[in-house]
């Protein structure tokens, strides 16, 4: 990229990323041990001696399925135990939804205006009816027409490419339910998958196709720095397709990737891609994004977008600082991007043609500041906030808000390196239509039962 262009773009981003008037507080907060159990009914360990029922990972994607029911999704699973460099410490842990009741309730006098009760009360684990490609370890659970999918990165056909849906292999990090309520929409980092499964099942029902000449790496690996080496297109190795949000009315898909594909500057640039995908007819169009902080002179990576009404998102980009990398945070903010107008670049690759059509973005939130208003230290607000999903307003003081919850990802590890207690947290924060600067929140609508 030439150095005016770089400095043309650094000076719009800095005008548009100045601070929105935004008065969004933390209403509630909850959590489940780290160290509990699920209820997928599995026993037994894993290879690296986790087991294979942790409850953990809850804050990978996070959907808001009506009422006080969210659903919780882990990612690959426990990759945190070295067992085998070969496979990046991956283990055979079957990729699952959990079912949560999240319950707000007033208090009275408090530090904050409501407590928030978490309960899990099912777990879905992931599966398809078509044969899939495995390495070595099948999972033992699978039956006639019931291939479960897996996280270890050895999983896959080296004779196709990433985009294969035949490869076993599934780091979920998405996820969002159908207008109806009966499908989960899930987005995935080994691909970059978008598939479609039954929300009582667990069965894969539909795979969109991306195109891929764009998205697909052409040489899989088990090592995923090995896998970046050996591909100069398509998404980055554990930087597919993190963030997912629908559309208010349901028609609609918007998945984000984390990093920019390896064509548009790759893992650090600044060139993100999101996709639009019709639900109907399966199309796809793509739209640039700016991964660019003026504030901190750097791209971060991208954890989540979340639909404010059918043109309008909200993006969460942040450091890897904080509780559960025995440091402190710096970067958690929420972003705020309009997709009306912008052009659709799938015709189009490389940094300088991508950030030449990004919208501007502006500051929505910054979560390390609300959350050190709340009297978190650095080193207590989660290194992995990378979940988020609207629940149903509140009436606070009188006056009606929107709810925003917020979850972690504590990579399965109940204790933090450091030693400080790491569970699956929820945060809840509470938003009103002036906090929008003059956008318009549509929330997720469902399919009313007659």
């Amino acid at each position: 990229m030439s150095k005016t262009l770089f400095s043309a773009l650094a000076l719009a981003c800095a005008a548009a990323c100045l601070p929105a008037q935004a008065e969004i507080t933390l209403i509630a907060k909850a959590s489940l041990p780290g160290d509990a159990s699920d209820l997928s009914g599995l026993t037994g360990l894993l290879e690296s001696g986790v087991p294979g029922n942790l409850l953990g990972g809850l804050g990978s994607g996070l959907a808001w399925a009506g009422g006080t029911t969210f659903l919780a999704l882990p990612d690959r699973g426990p990759n945190a135990a070295a067992w085998n460099s070969f496979v990046d410490n991956t283990t055979s842990w079957i990729p699952r939804v959990q079912t949560l009741t999240l319950t707000l309730q007033p208090v009275a006098d408090g530090s904050l205006p409501f407590t928030l009760q978490a309960a899990l009360t099912g777990t879905t684990l992931l599966y398809t009816r078509d044969a899939l490609a495995y390495g070595p370890a099948v999972p033992p659970v699978n039956g006639k027409n019931k291939h479960y999918f897996s996280g270890r990165s050895d999983n896959f056909s080296a004779a196709t490419d990433s985009l294969s849906p035949a490869d076993g292999r599934l780091d979920p990090e998405g996820i969002r339910v159908s207008y109806n309520g009966k499908r989960v929409y899930l987005t995935d980092e080994y691909g970059p998958y978008v598939y479609e499964f039954n929300r009582e099942s667990g069965r894969r029902t539909r795979v969109f196709e991306l195109p891929s000449s764009t998205f697909a790496a052409t040489t899989k690996s088990a090592m995923g720095a090995t896998e970046i080496a050996g591909n100069t297109r398509g998404r980055v190795a554990n930087k597919g397709m993190e963030g997912l949000a629908i559309s208010p009315d349901g028609s609609t898909l918007f998945g984000f990737m984390q990093s920019p594909l390896a064509q548009d500057g790759g893992d650090g640039g600044r060139a993100n891609r999101i996709v639009k995908i019709d639900i109907a007819s399966g199309a796809v169009s793509q739209y640039a994004y700016d991964n660019y902080i003026a504030a901190f002179a750097k791209a971060y990576n991208s954890s989540e977008i979340l639909a404010l009404n059918s043109h309008e998102f909200l993006v969460l980009e942040r450091d890897g600082k904080g509780l559960g990398d025995n440091s402190v945070a710096v970067v958690k903010q929420i972003y705020k991007v309009d997709l009306a107008g912008a052009e659709d670049v799938s015709g189009l690759e490389g940094a300088e043609a991508l950030l030449a059509k990004a919208p501007a973005k502006t500051l929505f939130a910054d979560l390390r500041a609300v959350l050190n208003a709340a009297g978190y230290t650095d080193a207590q607000i989660p290194a992995k906030l990378e979940a988020m999903a609207f629940g149903d307003d509140v009436v606070i003081d009188g006056v009606t808000k929107h709810t925003l919850y917020i979850a972690n990802d504590n990579d399965f590890l109940a204790v933090a390196p450091g030693g400080l207690p790491n569970p699956n947290q929820f945060f809840v924060f509470a938003f009103d239509d002036a906090d929008l600067g003059g956008s318009v929140f549509e929330n997720q609508r469902f399919k009313q039962p007659k």
